[in-house]
């Protein structure tokens, strides 16, 4: 019997080391987890604020293209009114 008693705690043994070392592997993983978690919000609030400054300047080109634009318009229609005066 003492044999089967030994036995038994040596696999007790044997099992509680197994879980000892995935506790620290779970540990391990739940660090890298939630650093990896911290860059995804940094990077999401970069791309919130790198949207946010293409949408303004977007916008900007756009209204700088129809001044532009516009000018071309009035030089064309100055440039055939001198024309006919001519």
């Amino acid at each position: 019997m003492s044999s089967t008693g030994a036995a038994l705690r040596g696999h007790h043994a044997a099992l509680q080391e197994g879980l000892s070392e995935l506790r620290a592997r779970r540990d391990e993983l739940s660090g890298r987890i939630q650093s990896e978690e911290a860059e995804r919000g940094r990077l999401q609030a970069r791309i919130a604020t790198l949207s946010r400054r293409l949408s303004d300047t977007s916008e900007s080109l756009a209204g700088l293209r129809s001044a532009r634009a516009h000018i071309d318009r009035t030089i064309a229609e100055i440039d055939t009114a001198s024309g006919k005066v001519l």
